[in-house]
């Protein structure tokens, strides 16, 4: 079966054939029917996530649970499924209680190899490895939502969607009739603003430097947009929001950036780092901007609980209350994985959609 390969350092990924070995105990095969690109595949490419290799690239992907192993009882042959990235026991104090997120006795997902190539193991990606015909992966990752949501649309809930729209609704908890500004409108950034619509914000700030992805902001329910390549963003958000904004979310990974989110904080406010800088990155900021009860949080994964999470986020899709097809710029078949890639780093891509089996 077909896979996208990266073989480390200078290396391009190639679409070369791969082994897949059976589900074991806990575990499911599953077909990909489709896999989103996103920047976190790049940042293991250019190694600003270091990963053991040769590796199956892809995290964001849905299809069809094919066969699974003794023990399976949340999900059978035939199901739709979302796949989740989100390694946890479900036994531990934060699982037992509903932060799977914050899981200690998670198994660390560069351990794992089901995948077989030239005849040697290969690592699999985020728990996933979605570009590829099939994947196995542990009961926990495979999440069955309605079969009515197009495979290509709920490929997107298991990362981009599920972290943007979780890091409003569940990290950040954005109250009705509050003011927002989201700095990145990518796919995840994108996301953010459509928790903001779900959440009743008033004011929803979209923050680029490319109008295209301006004006998809406010077809998803921006209230107001900032071309950062003309406008000082932090003074805009300053004086649409009378002093600064209730909520900020930076969804770039840059360090500028995540100083101007913090700085268009008003008196109160929240800024919540949906971004991924290169391992090891530290920011600067001077205590006392934080002295007038300004918060700064982490959120990884969009503070998820999949097996909740997934199926609501599908439900409000079903119900147009969600827009996920307007999120899907290209579609592409797996060989042209270079191509996507591409389209992805100069910035044209909301998502790219890969097509599979």
């Amino acid at each position: 079966m077909k896979a996208a390969v990266f073989h480390g350092g200078s290396r391009p990924v190639s679409i070369v054939d791969v082994g897949l070995r059976e589900p074991g105990p806990g575990e499911v095969r599953v077909a990909i029917r489709a896999a989103g690109l996103c920047h976190s595949d790049l940042s293991v490419i250019d190694g600003t996530i270091p990963y053991p290799t040769p590796v199956v690239l892809g995290h964001e992907g849905a299809g069809v649970v094919e066969a699974v192993g003794p023990g399976v009882q949340s999900v059978k042959e035939g199901d739709a499924v979302v796949l989740s990235t989100l390694a946890h026991c479900g036994r531990c104090a934060a699982c037992e209680v509903g932060r799977p997120t914050e899981c200690r006795n998670a198994p660390n997902p560069k351990d794992t190899q089901p995948f077989v190539l030239d005849g040697r193991p290969a690592y699999q990606f985020a728990n996933v490895s979605a570009f590829t015909e099939r994947t196995v992966v542990r009961e926990q990752s495979a999440i069955p939502i309605d079969p009515r949501v197009p495979f290509e649309c709920a490929a997107l809930i298991g990362c981009g969607i599920m972290t943007g729209v979780g890091a409003v609704l569940n990290r950040a908890r954005v109250e009705v009739g509050a003011s927002m500004a989201v700095f990145g409108l990518g796919g995840i950034g994108l996301s953010c603003v459509q928790g903001g619509v779900l959440a009743g914000a008033a004011k929803i700030i979209a923050v680029d430097v490319v109008p295209a992805k301006l004006a998809l902001a406010s077809r998803l329910g921006a209230t107001h947009t900032i071309d950062a390549s003309r406008d000082e963003p932090v003074g805009a958000v300053r004086d649409l929001t009378q002093g600064g904004a209730d909520y900020t979310f930076e969804a770039v990974g840059n360090l500028a950036v995540i100083r101007q989110a913090l700085e268009a904080l008003g008196p109160g406010g929240a800024l919540t780092i949906v971004g991924v800088p290169k391992l090891g990155s530290s920011a600067e900021f001077v205590v006392q901007a934080l002295y007038q009860n300004k918060a700064i949080l982490g959120c990884r994964y969009g503070t998820a609980r999949p097996r909740r999470d997934f199926p609501m986020l599908a439900d409000l899709y079903l119900g147009g209350r969600l827009k996920i097809d307007e999120l899907i710029t290209r579609r592409y078949p797996l060989d042209e994985f270079a191509g996507a890639v591409a389209d992805l780093q100069r910035g044209e891509l909301a998502r790219g959609v890969f097509l599979l089996s």
